[in-house]
């Protein structure tokens, strides 16, 4: 139940495109059944999540539901899932309560929480010096995560935010908030944006010439459009739990696979579909495919551990990823890996109470 329309239809896309690549390279087979994929478009929309979700559950009598990529659809369809059974795994959206207070024994995640990928980036900028940091984000959930969780690295490490600029969601009208942080001269901008948005911000803080100020964020800010920031991009350091340039062999196989494919670029949405395939399959192994068998379905995804293209993979307790956050820089158009931020970091899943 993913976005095929719209604004996040690329998002669908890429993750149907990769779970439809672990199903070949497994022969159209897990656990030595016959797969069958039944794809709803989603189209983001919250108000419709309730509706699909129960159709897709007690009409089609899914066995696994895959999706979504909008954290508001997968609050409602979560809450569903939960009272059904339903085997779950969310493959994109951020959302914290999805494994926090919405936590549950068939609720996974093979994403991120919204907490985890700007965490890292506060303990960084303290360390260089840079201790006077305005927030500048998307006035709305996601935004308000993103920015919690740098906030929990940064401001225990010494660091002061200094103003918190919030744009309304899905405005891209800066230029009174690139006035205001120009006023500021704090040491460094840390923005959660995404896909268009993040090209405007990008593109409108270059031209405002406020290349003295260090611009940072989770990697959403530069993921899959460096090529319509151009040059502004140039630079721009963020912190995601995947980059394209990762060298591993995980990783180099399953881009050339994608390409060869589906030719195109395999991305971080693509590598959060692959990992949701491999841990359907490694439910069904565990049972010879037998459906019926859920809980010992659970028990193995639970304690699945396994090289993705984005690092060593396993799940927190809330089945959440545990899993390496990398620094990464633009350099001529691509998103660098400088260094790993953080190793295995696991989401505090605040409000998670996992009941059987």
């Amino acid at each position: 139940m993913l976005p095929y329309s719209g604004t996040y239809a690329a998002l669908g896309d890429a993750i149907t495109n990769a779970v439809e690549l672990k199903l070949a390279e497994t022969g159209g087979k897990l656990g030595g059944r016959e797969v069958e994929l039944i794809k709803v478009d989603s189209e983001a929309s919250p108000p419709k999540a309730a509706e699909l979700t129960t159709k897709l559950i007690n009409q089609e009598k899914v066995d696994f539901l895959v999706g979504p990529v909008h954290s508001g659809v997968a609050m409602a369809m979560v809450k569903i899932a939960r009272e059904e059974g339903t085997i779950t795994i969310d493959p994109n959206a951020g959302a914290d309560a999805v494994t926090g207070p919405l936590c549950g024994p068939n609720i996974f995640r093979t994403s991120f929480s919204n907490w985890q990928p700007g965490h890292p980036l506060g303990k960084i900028l303290v360390d260089e010096g840079k201790k006077n940091v305005v927030l500048c984000s998307w006035n709305y959930a996601a935004g308000k995560e993103m920015e919690q969780g740098f906030k929990d690295g940064f401001l225990p490490a010494g660091g002061t935010i200094v103003k918190e600029i919030g744009v309304t969601f899905p405005e891209v009208n800066f230029q009174a908030a690139l006035t205001e942080i120009a006023s500021i001269k704090p040491d460094a901008v840390y923005s959660f944006y995404a896909g268009g948005g993040a090209v405007k911000f990008v593109k409108d803080w270059h031209a405002a010439g406020l290349q003295g100020i260090e611009l940072v964020g989770p990697g959403f800010l530069t993921e899959g459009v460096t090529g319509a920031q151009g040059e502004a991009a140039e630079g721009i350091r963020t912190t995601l739990h995947y980059a394209d340039s990762l060298d591993t062999p995980a990783n180099k196989a399953f881009r050339a696979a994608y390409k060869d494919r589906f030719g195109k670029e395999a991305d971080v949405y693509a590598v959060q579909g692959y990992d949701a395939g491999e841990l359907i399959r490694i439910g069904l192994e565990a049972v010879q495919g037998d459906t019926g068998e859920r809980e010992a379905i659970i028990e193995a995804m639970a304690a699945a551990e396994f090289s993705s293209p984005r690092g060593p993979f396993k799940l927190s307790p809330s089945h959440n990823p545990v899993q390496n956050i990398y620094l990464r820089q633009v350099r001529n158009g691509d998103n660098v890996v400088v260094s790993t931020a953080a190793e295995a970091l696991s989401d505090p899943a605040k409000g998670c109470k996992m009941t059987g």
